[in-house]
């Protein structure tokens, strides 16, 4: 019965211990934590100084003599090679060592494996201050496929030379028990928090961020606009909303999120995290390449067109200046979609790849006509 009451006794105390570094973890700050071991390491260094100095005037030992003995007894290591021999210097080592010094070395042990664990306890759940500056910080988590999501797009990000070593920061409340291994992996951190509230921003370090991207909550639902709108005006009442890339379900909540100064908004794309990535690293592409999901203002077309071996600067130029569009790419005989190839390559191709106005969508003859004409002036002006 003993055995098994001491067992359940140990298992208790270990629980309780557990219970108090998690609320540690969580509701004391780190100067909190740094304070309580600090306190207790100067008390420490007082009764060691005390001990010092008893034993240079008690035991007649020089100060490094004194120095050496109350670490070998403090850290209960005791070579033996020096030891108080007078009744005053027994009792002095006793109080100040074995009786308080002792104990206050494990205390302090203990706290700092405390404040090891609480920090780690911090981290996974999302309540560490990090201190970022230059990151990249995204708020809010896409409904469905998150951890998928943000894969891609951070792997994304990497891929960018200029942000390969730039810290990544999520502030959301979906990854309270921690980051999954595969984000972690890829180097980004969390803040558990909502970017509505201003004291989870500052602990986001919003203001220092390079970028915050501010994802949609529910890619189908204009209901979370309203949501987006009031982290926005935050953003925008700090300065802040000129790093601001935005997601707007509904594009009637355009103009207003523009009103507000912002640099991007993107309709979301969960398929496509690399249109995020763009804003980024190259400001108004996303412009282009989301109107190509769409047909509100620009979208590609294929014409079929037969060349052979006419060089793509010139095919550009003849359609350019024809005002038909802006090639893009051509497709070969086999079927092999080519794109953006150099000025000087010769092409074979059976269509070409055309990006024209939504507004008026050129007819196949015009393509035709805009090649022919092209070619026929310059031959005209070769035979001169």
């Amino acid at each position: 019965m003993g055995k098994g009451y001491d067992a359940d006794m140990n298992k208790l105390t270990r629980f309780v211990r557990h219970q108090k570094r998690t609320r540690h973890a969580i509701y004391m700050t780190d100067r909190q934590i740094g304070r309580s071991v600090r306190k207790i390491a100067l008390i420490l260094l007082g009764f060691v100084v005390l001990h010092i100095a008893a034993m240079v005037w008690l035991e007649d030992m020089t100060p490094w003599q004194a120095f050496w003995l109350t670490l070998t007894t403090l850290t209960t290591v005791g070579y033996g090679d020096l030891s108080a021999q007078t009744v005053p210097g027994q009792l002095a080592t006793i109080l100040l060592i074995f009786g308080i010094g002792i104990t206050l070395m494990t205390l302090l042990i203990s706290d700092y494996v405390d404040f090891r664990i609480a920090r780690r306890e911090r981290i996974r759940s999302g309540h560490w201050n990090w201190n970022m500056a230059e990151h990249i910080l995204i708020v809010n988590t896409p409904k469905y496929n998150r951890e998928e999501y943000f894969v891609r797009m951070v792997t994304q990000i990497r891929e960018s030379r200029e942000y390969v070593e730039v810290p990544i920061m999520l502030l959301s409340e979906d990854f309270r028990e921690g980051l999954p291994d595969s984000l972690r992996e890829l180097g980004v951190v969390h803040v558990t928090g909502l970017a509505s509230r201003p004291e989870d921003l500052q602990r986001a370090n919003a203001d220092r961020a390079k970028h915050i991207i501010v994802l949609a909550r529910d890619e189908y639902s204009a209901d979370s606009d309203s949501y987006t709108f009031d982290v926005v005006h935050r953003l925008w009442e700090s300065s802040l909303a000129s790093k601001a890339i935005v997601e707007v379900v509904d594009d009637n909540n355009r103009e207003r999120m523009r009103n507000l100064n912002i640099r991007s908004i993107l309709r979301p794309i969960r398929s496509y995290p690399e249109l995020m990535v763009r804003s980024m690293t190259a400001p108004g592409s996303e412009v282009v390449i989301e109107d190509m999901f769409t047909h509100a203002n620009d979208h590609t077309v294929r014409y079929p067109v037969w060349l052979e071996g006419e060089r793509w600067a010139d095919v550009v130029n003849s359609v350019v200046q024809a005002n038909v569009g802006t090639p893009l790419a051509y497709i070969t005989r086999d079927g092999e979609v080519v794109a953006h190839p150099d000025g000087d390559h010769h092409v074979h191709a059976q269509s070409l790849l055309i990006l024209v106005h939504t507004e008026h969508v050129p007819e196949t003859r015009e393509v035709h006509r805009a090649i022919e004409n092209h070619f026929n002036y310059r031959l005209k002006h070769i035979d001169r």
